[in-house]
């Protein structure tokens, strides 16, 4: 667990861009001494995570030899290309396993290939990856599948370093087939629990999304996406134990006003709903980075928002 349940989260708000894909690149490995290093605090629980902006290090808490990324197997040499950058995750972060890196510059970058090409990636186990840019001043990495449990990560981007740990293997798996989530802890089923997703017209998108942040207590209001609250499919309520996993309004979360329908139909506008005493598990187990598979459902998660990384 890497949150307490009551914690009250900041937003923060940053601009994105185009997406550009890049070739693929490979992660290799970062001989680890020091594991007791690892700070386990609150990184990625603000607000729109994937572009939050958090402080640059030098320091490394992982020891060790490191084994420059494949994408680039020759260490960067001469004057940087770019001003310090900063990074999320944060510097001696636990998250989870599908969180992406991200690299924030502080100008545009305009030569985008001599700035991948000053970014090391290195991992231990080796995890293969690809660049993709969400905007000239933000850069990101991801491996191609989700990083294995408790891989130790670290970047070098032309000089200005930082390390993070993936902690467990925790996964929820939403079936709409058989409106069940199944959560997995490094491949053993720990809990199945019944759920409900988006009715017909607000289907729950197909795909891989991750815990961006989370609220004790949220006030959901359908105008903010453009449905007047009085209106047949508007609301207005305040919602419990609500886990954010995109940009574009979709939370997990609880909804004791749905549980005679959870495990049978959906009858959301877009978000998995969960009994209370379920949705309160979810808050407390799920953390920064921990992914939630949506399959058998309509469509496919891949609008710009931000944190459809696994769809890029």
């Amino acid at each position: 667990m890497r949150c307490s349940r009551r914690v009250t989260l900041t937003a923060v708000i940053v601009a994105m861009g185009l997406l550009v894909g890049s070739p693929l690149a490979f992660a290799d490995p970062d001989l680890v001494q020091n594991d007791s290093a690892i700070v386990t605090g609150p990184d990625g629980l603000e607000a729109h995570e994937p572009s939050a902006i958090v402080g640059p290090s030098n320091e490394n808490p992982f020891t060790g030899v490191e084994t420059p990324a494949g994408q680039n197997s020759a260490p960067f040499v001469g004057p940087p290309p770019f001003l310090p950058p900063s990074f999320n995750p944060a510097n001696g972060s636990l998250v989870g396993v599908a969180k992406p890196i991200t690299i924030n510059f502080q100008r545009p970058i305009a030569d985008r290939v001599m700035a991948e090409q000053a970014v090391h990636i290195s991992s231990n186990p080796p995890v293969p990856g690809k660049f993709y840019w969400m905007s000239d001043r933000q850069l990101r990495w991801r491996p191609l599948d989700l990083w294995p449990a408790n891989t130790t990560v670290s970047i070098d981007a032309a000089g200005t370093k930082s390390s993070f740990r993936a902690g467990d293997s925790l996964i929820a798996t939403i079936d709409d087939k058989t409106h069940q989530m199944t959560i997995t802890r490094n491949g053993a089923v720990e809990k199945t629990f019944p759920v409900s997703m988006g009715k017909k017209g607000y289907e729950t998108p197909n795909g891989t999304y991750y815990v961006l942040e989370k609220f004790a207590d949220i006030v959901m209001d359908s105008s903010t996406y453009g449905v007047p609250v009085d209106s047949a499919e508007g609301y207005k309520l305040k919602v419990q134990d609500a886990v954010r996993i995109s940009n574009t309004g979709i939370f997990v979360h609880s909804a004791p006003w749905s549980v005679a329908d959870q495990g049978k139909r959906n009858v959301s506008h877009g978000c998995p709903n969960l009994s209370p005493a379920n949705a309160q598990w979810f808050f407390d187990h799920f953390g920064s980075g921990d992914a939630v598979v949506v399959k058998n459902s309509v469509g496919t998660y891949n609008q710009n928002d931000g944190a459809q990384d696994w769809q890029i």
